[in-house]
C-alpha cells in the first residue's frame, strides 16, 4: 500500500489543526511576500502566489492580510525582507528529508533547524545531498468514498494529471506542476473537493519503512513545523495511515 511524504498530507490525516493562529497566517504572509515578490502582484499571471493566497483562504486568513501581504511583496509595502532556503538531511533510519525555509536570520534558522534534526537522531546535511531524489509536482487528495476510480482517472488524466494512486481511503493525484490549475479546476467543475492541494517536492522512489522508524521519522518532522520560519518538510519516507494511527 502506498503512504504519504509530504508533511501537509500527514497532518491533514492526523487531523491535527494549528491552534496557534497567528503562527500559521504569519507562515502564510511569508509565502504571499515570497511569490508576489518574485512574480509579480497579480495571482491570475504568477501560480505561486495564486498558489499561497489559495492556501491563505482555506484556513480563512482575513483578506486585509492577504493583501498587505502581496503589497509587501511587491513594492507597495515596507517590511522585513525573507529569504527562501532549503535545508537538506537524513532523519531516523536514513530517511531523506528537505525543509523550507523563509528567514529574515539566515545563521539563526539554520542553526536552529539544525539542532531540531540532531535531537531527533537525524543530521542536516549540505545542499545537493538529498535534493536530487524528490522531483516537483502537484500533488492533490481526494476521499475516495466520493468518487469511483476509474470515474476520477478520467476526469484528471483528460486534465494533464499524470498518476492516479490509491492510498487506504484516499487518491493521491500526480500532476506536472504546470497542469496544477488545470487539475484543480477539473476537479471543481466535477464537485470534487481535495483535502489536499499543493506543489510540492515527490520522492522518485519512495522508501518503506518500519512503524517505529516512521513514528520517529513523524516526530521529528512535527518538531520542523513547529518552527517559525518553516514552510514545507518532505521525506522519502512511504508513511502510510497504519503508521500514522500509531502516533495519533
Amino acid at each position: 500500500m502506498s503512504g504519504h511524504s509530504h508533511w501537509a498530507t500527514i497532518k491533514h490525516k492526523k487531523g491535527a489543526i494549528d491552534a496557534k493562529r497567528g503562527k500559521l497566517f504569519s507562515k502564510l504572509s511569508r509565502a504571499i511576500i515570497i511569490a508576489a515578490r518574485h512574480g509579480g502582484g497579480d495571482p491570475e499571471t504568477n501560480l505561486k502566489l495564486r498558489y499561497a493566497i489559495d492556501k491563505a483562504r482555506e484556513v480563512s486568513m482575513p483578506k486585509d492580510n492577504i493583501e498587505r501581504a502581496v503589497k509587501r511583496g511587491t513594492g507597495e509595502t515596507e517590511g522585513i525582507t525573507f529569504e527562501e532556503i532549503t535545508y537538506e538531511g537524513y532523519g531516523p533510519g536514513g530517511v531523506a528529508i528537505l525543509v523550507d525555509v523563509l528567514t529574515d536570520n539566515r545563521n539563526r534558522t539554520n542553526s536552529e533547524v539544525r539542532k531540531i534534526f540532531e535531537r531527533h537522531g537525524g543530521k542536516m546535511g549540505s545542499a545537493g545531498n538529498v535534493g536530487f531524489l524528490f522531483e516537483r509536482k502537484g500533488t492533490f487528495s481526494i476521499d475516495a468514498g466520493a468518487v469511483y476510480d476509474d470515474t476520477l482517472m478520467g476526469i484528471v488524466l483528460d486534465a494533464g494529471a499524470e498518476d492516479l494512486r490509491r492510498s487506504g481511503n484516499t487518491f493521491d493525484i500526480i500532476c506536472d506542476p504546470g497542469a496544477f490549475n488545470k487539475v484543480r479546476e477539473a476537479l471543481q467543475k466535477n464537485n470534487l473537493t481535495p483535502s489536499v492541494a499543493e506543489i510540492s517536492q515527490v520522492p522518485k522512489a519512495p522508501r518503506d519503512i518500519d512503524v517505529e522508524v516512521g513514528r520517529k521519522v513523524m516526530r521529528l518532522m512535527e518538531s520542523l513545523d513547529d518552527h517559525d520560519d518553516v514552510q514545507n518538510i518532505y521525506s522519502d519516507a512511504n508513511i502510510t495511515e497504519a503508521m500514522v494511527a500509531e502516533v495519533e
